[in-house]
């Protein structure tokens, strides 16, 4: 077995505090699951990296961080640091870019003790994924400066691109996705999310969707407009799956979908390419709480094993895909024998706490095998 070698970028606030987190719990899981610990080069790079250096990441920072065999990131971003014209230091956005990271897996899964927002018992049930688009959309304008257009001071605009090379690809990945899932006992369905009623690059959108479904007859699919989804995410999320879509709208409805299941404190994220991955927690950096063990660590937990099966899958290691399980069945245990209970949900426990459960938790799941 070759030792996988991440790139880390713990960037800014909390990301330090809940990468240190991340690490902990992927070196013990895959200490338990016989696989080798990854090796781990760290990159500086943010926004305390763009007040104290004048750019957004280390000199050669991001050709290293391509080199890697994934990328894992802790949070980016300072309410007191930004470029002239008001926006945020963003170098992932630059990274998604540069690595083709356009499937951006959002999971979204309600846990036992944890809050749920909607008051039908059947919300105990929601397990679905927002696919979002990550290169394009509304964003593509936002990945590299100058691709805005800006008139003088009485107009901006923003390019939104759908092109056929990268949605085909998304496309296909979704229905990848929700096979694997109904293997696994899940629905196994992927669900359109657009607005191809109204704009001609949401209606290419959906035709792509049909194009490549047909090569997919065993999946069951359906199509919703954005608006749509938004209202059925609070009346009946239950009933989706894989719901696939352009990068702006899985931005607002993951963080909506977030919200259902407890907070951002959950929220974790895959960002894939077909030659690497990025993998982080989709939430803030909060610099008000870090270093103050308040933390919820998560949505960077649990996007470490999203990036334990990626590696198990590329590098062709079972055992990194095993180490993966570990992490979600100790959360899931943890959860459900309320030794979880972190303080973004009115709980008793900061980050070391939480993350010393799931070390234990872990060590129960050995046990038990």
């Amino acid at each position: 077995m070759r030792r996988p070698e991440i790139a880390v970028i713990k960037g800014d606030g909390i990301g330090v505090d809940v990468t240190d987190a991340t690490l902990a719990v992927v070196d013990a899981a895959c200490a338990a699951a016989g696989a080798e610990t990854p090796s781990y080069v760290e990159i500086g790079a943010g926004a305390g990296h763009y007040a104290a250096h004048g750019r957004d990441i280390e000199e050669g920072g991001e050709e290293r961080a391509g080199e890697a065999d994934a990328i894992f990131l802790g949070a980016i971003g300072l309410p007191s640091v930004r470029h002239r014209d008001g926006t945020e230091i963003s170098p992932h956005l630059r990274l998604r870019d540069r690595y083709g990271l356009y499937a951006g897996v959002r999971p979204i899964k309600a846990y036992p003790n944890a809050p749920q927002r909607l008051a039908d018992p059947r919300a105990a049930g929601i397990d679905m994924v927002v696919l979002r688009e990550s290169t394009e959309g509304l964003f593509y304008s936002a990945a590299v400066h100058g691709r805005s257009e800006v008139i003088g001071d009485s107009e901006v605009r923003e390019t939104l691109r759908v092109s056929r090379a990268t949605t085909e690809k998304l496309h296909a990945f979704a229905f990848r996705l929700a096979r694997k899932r109904r293997e696994r006992g899940k629905r196994g369905r992927v669900t359109c999310v657009d607005k191809a009623n109204v704009f001609t690059a949401m209606a290419f959108f959906r035709k792509i969707f049909d194009e490549v479904k047909a090569d997919f007859p065993d999946v069951e699919t359906g199509y919703n407009y954005v608006d749509a989804m938004a209202l059925d995410m609070v009346r009946r999320p239950w009933e989706f799956d894989v719901m696939v879509m352009e990068n702006m709208f899985g931005d607002i409805l993951s963080d909506l979908g977030g919200g259902l299941v407890g907070g951002m404190g959950m929220a974790a994220c895959a960002e894939i390419g077909d030659t690497t991955g990025l993998f982080q927690p989709a939430h803030g950096s909060a610099p008000d709480i870090m270093g103050e063990d308040k933390a919820n660590p998560l949505a960077a937990i649990l996007s470490g094993a999203l990036m334990l099966e990626y590696l198990g899958e590329t590098l062709d290691q079972p055992q990194l895909a095993a180490a993966a399980e570990r992490i979600e069945a100790a959360v899931e245990a943890g959860f459900a024998a309320n030794r979880l209970r972190p303080m973004e949900f009115g709980g008793d426990m900061g980050t070391r706490a939480i993350t010393d459960a799931v070390l234990a938790g872990l060590d129960m799941a050995a046990e038990a095998r």
